[in-house]
């Protein structure tokens, strides 16, 4: 079952596990910080920025799921808790009737706006304060390069 296995070296473990440990660390501070500072779960966050980032404030249901690597499902179930919040709102989609929109609301965007400053100062302090600026480059260039190999894979 495992022969023809290509298994990780020690150099290479230790990175990959060293990256999926900072990632972890850093995504479970930031989700506790902006719950507790801002009452927003990460994924109200990521959803409402994605939100921020469209015109009109509004985008389909199946492309944020697909901007946010989440399932159809996941994004139907947490765009209803976000309306019951008064977030976002749904809006129907005229072209093909099935579809659907998320537009983020005032309260919304106030609670964006709000959370923002928080986020940006918690990633300033637990990641960006630590590494020098060629050390941002080089991560910036290896992220770019592995996001898109995951773009063409897709």
């Amino acid at each position: 079952m495992t022969d023809g296995v290509n298994w990780l070296t020690a150099e290479e473990q230790h990175a990959w596990r060293s990256f999926v440990r900072v990632h972890e660390r850093l995504m479970g501070r930031l989700s506790h910080l902006l719950q507790t500072e801002s009452h927003l779960a990460a994924a109200d966050y990521a959803v409402l920025v994605n939100l921020t980032d469209v015109p009109e404030g509004r985008q389909r249901y199946q492309d944020l799921a697909r901007a946010l690597e989440w399932e159809k499902s996941r994004m139907s179930h947490h765009i209803a808790r976000m309306i019951k919040r008064g977030l976002v709102v749904r809006e129907d989609c005229e072209e093909d009737g099935r579809g659907a929109f998320a537009v983020i609301t005032e309260a919304g965007r106030e609670a964006i706006a709000a959370a923002a400053p928080l986020h940006v100062q918690a990633v300033r302090s637990l990641f960006l304060d630590h590494l020098t600026a060629a050390e941002l480059r080089t991560l910036a260039e290896i992220s770019v390069r592995v996001v898109e190999k995951l773009d063409d894979d897709a």
